[in-house]
């Protein structure tokens, strides 16, 4: 493991300057700036002083990184089939992250199910067919290659307005689906 790698790299996703560490830390900017060098290397207790300063402990610091997952396949994909609609999570476990991705098929007449206000926001990608996007009584047709973002804080779905299926890629922000 690198240390003084590891060290800077948390500083600096922490956007504290050399000197605000040095401050926090009680030790001066010469020696820490050392340290992320591997010009010299910390003591146990003046690591745990650093790693105290930047909001963390050393069993968390010296924890591997876990190798995730970041290229899906359709084999990791999980489908649920409704009467007019089928939704594919493209992205397992999505709940955890920040977004949630689904690809929604609807069937020709078919419509989404109602999606409550909530705080967050959403946008979708029209990759086949043509829709109507429903927003507190209004109505927006959209067809293949055109997109929507909205405001999630207004009850909204989807219809199919065709009579060939349409296929949509959803995005939601915080995961909703």
């Amino acid at each position: 493991m690198n240390i003084g790698k590891n060290l800077k790299e948390l500083r600096l996703r922490k956007n504290l300057t050399l000197e605000e560490l040095a401050s926090r830390s009680e030790l001066t900017k010469g020696f820490l700036s050392q340290v992320e060098r591997n010009l010299t290397s910390p003591s146990i207790s003046t690591l745990e002083d650093i790693l105290e300063a930047l909001g963390t402990t050393l069993s968390e610091f010296f924890q591997p990184e876990k190798d995730e997952k970041i290229v899906f396949g359709s084999q990791d994909f999980f489908v649920d089939e409704q009467d007019d609609y089928t939704i594919e999570w493209i992205i397992p476990n999505a709940q955890k992250n920040s977004m949630e991705p689904i690809l929604l098929t609807l069937k020709p007449k078919g419509s989404s199910e109602i999606m409550e206000s909530y705080n967050g926001e959403e946008f979708g990608y029209i990759l086949k067919g043509n829709v109507i996007l429903v927003q507190d009584e209004q109505r927006y047709r959209l067809k293949a290659r055109e997109t929507f973002y909205i405001d999630g804080r207004k009850k909204h779905y989807l219809i199919n307005a065709g009579n060939t299926e349409a296929k949509i890629l959803w995005v939601t922000t915080p995961p909703m689906f």
